[in-house]
């Protein structure tokens, strides 16, 4: 029974865990890279409950990204148009744990300074 145990901890113990996730903010391109792959931080959102590409905090202070939500030609940084269908990338909004915290302004978007 003890030589079962040890070995399903030596398995747990090697799996991959979330917190080695690759995440790359390039500001001269307002893009994120998770995982080997590159969304923009711009563009149509769609807000999902299951598979996000990415998964933000909404926050008051100390954010990566400032956005603002505009109604349509979201093509600046920072600049996010809530959709349906046919998004750029979709987001999941969690409250710890996140790949990204934003911020959601009337002016002056972007990604923040660090």
């Amino acid at each position: 029974m003890n030589k079962h145990l040890l070995i399903i901890a030596i398995l747990l113990l090697t799996l991959p865990l979330r917190a080695n996730d690759q995440i790359t903010i390039d500001k001269e391109n307002c893009t994120i890279t998770k995982d080997g792959k590159t969304f923009p931080l711009y563009g149509k959102v769609k807000i999902v409950e299951s598979f996000p590409d990415l998964e933000v905090k909404l926050v008051e202070s100390f954010s990566d990204l400032d956005v603002k939500l505009v109604e349509s030609f979201p093509d600046q940084c920072g600049e996010i148009q809530i959709v349906e269908s046919f998004p750029d990338i979709k987001v999941k909004l969690v409250s710890s744990f996140p790949d990204l915290k934003v911020k959601i302004v009337g002016a002056f978007q972007g990604i923040k300074q660090k």
